[in-house]
């Protein structure tokens, strides 16, 4: 792997974080801040991000070679490209600060280096011994084994670094928005800790699971990133009528957040509130 190309896809990755979390409406900036409209607010922007980056993924091929584990693409390195590039990043993103903001959660965590320049002092939003869950193992197993090959065609047309990048920017926007899971699950125990506390002290997983489940809002968001699709993905002409073509199936993107972003996030709530009172 070209070092030169690794170094660009670093800054292009700051960048679009940069960007992305300019306009999240991120409740860990603001300490006072953290309620239900605040969160909504933040989870309905972090989809518009999620579509963009499918979007951009879909522009290139699968490129199957990124993910081959045999290949040895770089001396010394025995696993895939695509883990290089990811683990890679997350060292020199770490360095600029990014993991010191709670909302992020690196894929590669161990070993990760300190940050060498100033970061900002969040304020400590979520509960000390909840904060650190980490569940970024299934997202990249569900992102590269299940949902990939949904949306992206066959074929190798030779932009590996380009086709990381927008996997690490895929993966991360999923992972930002799966475990916000946290702060729903800290905003709704602070709503209603009477609902709460018996279901986190008999650890009944499965009660809290019915507790933060509420199907017609979950309806309504399939729906919403289903239309963000349509209208973000839709090949624009200068007629009066779409061409009908989009860059993304929005059935698709509904059904990433029924299968997996829902469940997903749900699944942290509930790894969260189990330890909300430890």
């Amino acid at each position: 792997m070209d070092l030169l190309w690794v170094l660009i896809l670093v800054l292009l990755s700051l960048s679009r974080y940069n960007m992305a979390m300019a306009d999240s409406n991120s409740v860990s900036h603001s300490g006072n801040a953290l309620n239900l409209e605040s969160v909504r607010d933040s989870l309905i922007r972090q989809e518009d991000t999620i579509v963009f980056s499918l979007i951009e993924r879909a522009r290139y091929p699968v490129n199957s070679r990124l993910y081959n584990q045999t290949l040895g693409l770089v001396p010394g390195f025995s696993r895939s490209l695509v883990h290089f590039i990811v683990k890679e990043t997350e060292a020199i993103q770490a360095k600029a600060g990014r993991y010191e903001n709670p909302e992020e959660n690196p894929f590669f965590p161990n070993g990760l280096p300190p940050s060498v320049v100033p970061t900002h002092k969040y304020p400590q939003v979520l509960h000390p011994a909840a904060a650190s869950i980490n569940i970024n193992e299934h997202i990249w197993d569900m992102y590269f084994n299940q949902l990939l090959p949904l949306f992206v065609a066959e074929g190798d047309d030779g932009n590996y670094a380009s086709t990381a990048a927008s996997d690490l920017n895929c993966l991360q926007a999923l992972s930002r928005r799966i475990h916000y899971g946290k702060y729903v699950a800290e905003v709704k125990f602070r709503e209603a800790p009477q609902d709460y506390e018996p279901l986190i002290r008999a650890k009944d997983r499965d009660a809290l699971m019915n507790l933060l489940t509420f199907k017609n809002v979950e309806e309504m968001v399939k729906k919403r990133v289903a239309k963000k699709a349509t209208v973000f993905g839709q090949e624009v002409t200068l007629g009066n009528n779409s061409s009908g073509n989009y860059k993304i199936d929005p059935l698709i993107v509904s059904h990433l957040y029924a299968e997996w972003v829902m469940p997903l996030t749900k699944l942290v709530e509930v790894e969260y509130l189990l330890r909300r009172l430890d």
